[in-house]
């Protein structure tokens, strides 16, 4: 493929595979494609609102989709269209196009050029991996739980796969990490996701790691409690980095704690995979109207060596993994209407919400922070939505 195609999201979507019958087939399978991104660019969440979008705006898109032959899809097949999607296949074409618009340099830290006697970093590169709910499939009995990798940087959606029936987020984020290629990247997980295969599987792929330890794994987070309770060894290499915030109606303090694990000697029970510095991070808030205080002791291990992350980079790490819920899972829920959308018929719902993904990455390349106000903005004229996507007006 031409590295010019690359970086369109119309090409992308338009190799996942045709679901239909030879017979029949009066639109092309990427036009029915396009329009449907378009409509969900311009702001059309669910799949009524689609079909009704592509109805209404079809003296605009017509140059953009001339195939169609003056004829206007109608809402059963658009309908048809996103149940049949294979949803894997369209979230690896759309992870693939994502990867192709990240940055390219090295991600972790490491000598690189710099001034005569001063040695200069480059920047960890990272990823968070969370699940979340469709919860308006749930509501009609269809379960749908997904898993994504979402970077810290950019909050673009990189690579997503559902959970499968009876079964949980463990081993599908485990098949999602077993599927990439981390060197260069720190995936960031929440406690849930503190097992040892998973550690070991990130280190196997060539990634670094940074998992929350909470109570659900009592006896390391009881050996990491009592460890931090005592001072500090001269070998462990202690630091800390202190932060202080004000947001949500809170004044927040934040210290975490950095102590290098020791492969020998009395701390030789710590020996998760891969594990190379112990964290304690505690967060402080004031309620301001009220002066209620509350503090949170958390742990965490990381295989991140003091020499690849400094106690700041761990505290920008800990903080980035919320990335994942702020900047992608609240949007598709409140924003995009995910929660509340009623679809639930075969891959409609999963295709909504990679295609929510791919819409929210384009906006983000394209320089909007609010996706509300970047979503209104596309409403207004139907070939910004196509523009967004890649495509170029018939003469």
């Amino acid at each position: 493929m031409r590295e010019a195609e690359c970086n369109t999201w119309e090409t992308w979507v338009a190799q996942t595979p045709d679901p239909r019958a030879r017979r029949g087939r009066r639109y092309q399978w990427a036009t029915l494609l396009v329009l449907i991104c378009a409509a969900l660019l311009s702001g059309q969440q669910q799949g009524a609102a689609i079909a009704q979008w592509v109805r209404e705006h079809a003296a605009e898109w017509q140059a953009w989709a001339p195939t169609t032959r003056g004829r206007i899809p109608s809402a059963a097949t658009l309908r048809r269209t996103l149940q049949l999607l294979d949803p894997q296949a369209l979230d690896q074409a759309l992870g693939h196009w994502a990867m192709c618009q990240l940055p390219s340099e090295a991600g972790l830290r490491g000598p690189a050029s710099g001034p005569a006697g001063v040695t200069a970093h480059r920047p960890l590169r990272a990823v968070a991996v969370d699940g979340k709910a469709v919860r308006g499939a749930q509501t009609h009995g269809t379960p749908l739980h997904l898993v994504s990798m979402v970077t810290h940087a950019h909050a673009i959606t990189v690579a997503q796969r559902a959970v499968a029936a009876k079964s949980n987020e463990i081993p599908a984020v485990q098949q999602l990490l077993g599927e990439r290629d981390l060197h260069g990247w720190v995936v960031t997980l929440d406690a849930l996701h503190t097992q040892r295969e998973t550690a070991e599987l990130i280190r196997r792929q060539g990634g670094h790691y940074l998992m929350v330890v909470k109570q659900n794994q009592p006896t390391l987070y009881a050996e990491l409690q009592t460890w931090f309770a005592e001072a500090a060894e001269p070998a462990e290499q202690e630091h800390r980095e202190e932060t202080h915030g004000k947001a949500h109606g809170r004044l927040e303090r934040r210290l975490l704690v950095q102590r290098q694990l020791r492969p020998c000697g009395r701390r030789d029970w710590l020996t998760f995979p891969g594990a190379c510095q112990g964290l304690a991070r505690t967060c402080w808030a004031q309620i301001r109207t009220t002066g209620h205080e509350r503090s949170a002791l958390t742990f965490g291990l990381t295989s991140l060596s003091p020499d690849e992350a400094t106690a700041a980079d761990l505290e920008t790490l800990w903080r980035g993994h919320w990335t994942i819920e702020n900047r992608s899972h609240y949007v598709r829920d409140v924003t995009c209407g995910e929660d509340a959308g009623q679809a639930w018929v075969g891959h409609t719902p999963h295709v909504l919400a990679t295609l929510r993904n791919g819409a929210l990455a384009l906006f983000r390349l394209n320089g909007w922070t609010n996706m509300a106000a970047a979503f209104r903005h596309t409403a207004a004229h139907a070939s910004r939505a196509f523009r967004l996507l890649g495509g170029t007006p018939s003469s």
